[in-house]
């Protein structure tokens, strides 16, 4: 199968889009399958194989890290030249609004697969009149695809009562040989408990903006004054999280990655998670894969993969108090806390990458027999 792919962010910008895209490409490769893929400018010129065309691009005004492609009238002309079957859109935004145009021309059918809750960043970010129509525009884009897949069953639900049609779900997996308990260190523990390695551990991985809610584990550590908290992650918000936990228990440990990442997982014992805004959130399987219950606010993708009292536990969302209710057991009991950590390591073995592929691919093959693509250029 000859694939296209177009993905509004890939790396150097590392975070969940960007590694399920590798994985993706990954997987091409592993299956004997070709594909070329148009990706922001800075992305390498090829992974894992396969050929990555950079588009210039510009910052998002609100959250500068975030490149966005700016659209040009002959963009696509060596996707089109490689003759694919399907044509993948990820995170579709600008550049898949030409690139549209560009395979209806081919009569090739389109996936796009919905991965960030950009109208609820609105919100969080103090442009809440924005929402609707950042809602309005992105509801038009995935209703020209063939078939719209997004990462869970809450997100989907959400699409499809804002009017978003052709779903289904493409989930993520977890690389339980990166993150695995195996990999605790006893010197990556003293560091993240600051010289106090016998004292529980929490941990956070993530992005550190206003949408991640990290204020809200503030409470907790006036709550258990002997824990300690380890931030793990950079952005915008640092300096005044920074301020905001100065003088508790508190290691903002910076940005981390691969086996760096993967030992400051297995050095915890809770993992907490207060993101509103999650279509999915990766470090979710991946603080399970590493044998960590997970304390995760009741909302979005977490829904799909926390149950209460069997891997973790579900806190309302912003509710530092329910979040303090909900670790009560967790942090007392120490046996019923490596309970939950096995729950959280059986269900995390479960979900694999390839599985996850696999059924994409599915639907990759569904789509070229049935060619939706070709019928419309016909019409």
């Amino acid at each position: 199968m000859r694939i296209g792919i177009v993905s509004e962010t890939f790396l150097p910008k590392w975070d969940g889009v960007a590694n399920t895209v590798c994985r993706l490409l990954e997987h091409i490769q592993e299956r004997g399958h070709e594909a070329v893929m148009m990706a922001p400018e800075g992305a390498p010129p090829q992974y894992a194989g396969v050929p990555i065309i950079g588009q210039p691009r510009f910052s998002c005004p609100f959250y500068p890290p975030l490149k966005i492609v700016q659209p040009r009238v002959n963009m696509g002309l060596e996707l089109e030249s490689f003759e694919p079957d399907i044509i993948h859109m990820v995170n579709p935004a600008f550049m898949s609004m030409v690139m549209l145009r560009r395979a209806r021309s081919m009569g090739v059918p389109v996936l796009m697969s919905y991965h960030t809750d950009i109208p609820g960043y609105m919100e969080k970010y103090g442009m809440a009149l924005l929402t609707e129509p950042v809602w309005q525009f992105f509801r038009w884009l995935h209703n020209e695809a063939d078939l719209n897949v997004c990462p869970s069953q809450t997100c989907l639900d959400e699409l499809a009562e804002r009017g978003f049609e052709r779903l289904n779900i493409w989930g993520r997996g977890v690389d339980t040989t990166l993150y695995n308990p195996a990999k605790r260190s006893t010197a990556v523990r003293a560091e993240l408990t600051g010289g106090c390695p016998h004292a529980p551990l929490l941990v956070y991985v993530g992005r550190l903006a206003v949408e991640k809610r990290v204020d809200v584990i503030r409470p907790v550590l006036d709550q258990w004054p002997d824990a300690r908290l380890a931030i793990i992650g950079d952005g915008p918000e640092r300096a005044n999280l920074e301020k905001l936990f100065a003088g508790t228990n508190t290691v903002f440990a910076g940005y981390r990655k691969g086996e760096d990442l993967a030992r400051a997982y297995a050095a915890g014992d809770v993992f907490v998670f207060p993101g509103e805004n999650e279509t999915f959130g990766n470090v979710v399987l991946e603080a399970q894969a590493s044998g960590m219950p997970v304390l995760a606010a009741r909302a979005g993708g977490p829904i799909d993969h926390v149950f209460d009292g069997r891997n973790g536990f579900l806190f309302e969302p912003g509710n530092s108090t329910d979040l303090i209710h909900k670790l009560h057991p967790v942090m007392g009991d120490v046996s019923y806390r490596r309970h939950l950590a096995e729950g959280a390591l059986a269900y995390a073995r479960s979900q694999t990458w390839t599985m996850i592929m696999d059924s994409l691919f599915e639907k990759y093959e569904w789509l070229v027999a049935e060619n939706p693509g070709r019928l419309r250029k016909a019409g």
